[in-house]
């Protein structure tokens, strides 16, 4: 059985603090999640979740998020109706006035 696969192994918790240090702007649980997810899906495709592989692979999907966050911001950033919807109801208002 892999080290990282009982959700309460102590490794797993360690982990997940080790990485909450080196994403601070992330909140404890989306990295929490994070790792819990990863943990998932390497046992689920039968890869033997070594706190290596874990920790490297959650490493990636928490980059990934960090990178996708506009520089403003995500609050008001979709304020509204999609930009698509906007557009649509902006025309469609042109054409009943």
């Amino acid at each position: 059985m892999p080290a990282l696969a009982d959700h309460r192994s102590t490794s797993r918790d360690d982990l997940a603090r080790r990485l909450e240090a080196e994403f601070l702007d992330l909140p404890s649980g989306t990295v929490d999640r994070c790792v819990a997810d990863v943990l998932a899906c390497v046992t689920h495709l039968g890869i033997d979740a070594t706190p290596a592989l874990v920790e490297r692979m959650a490493r990636e999907h928490l980059v990934g998020k960090v990178r996708s966050e506009p520089p403003s911001g995500r609050a008001g950033l979709w304020s509204g109706a999609p930009p698509h919807r906007a557009a649509r109801a902006a025309r469609a208002a042109g054409a009943d006035g």
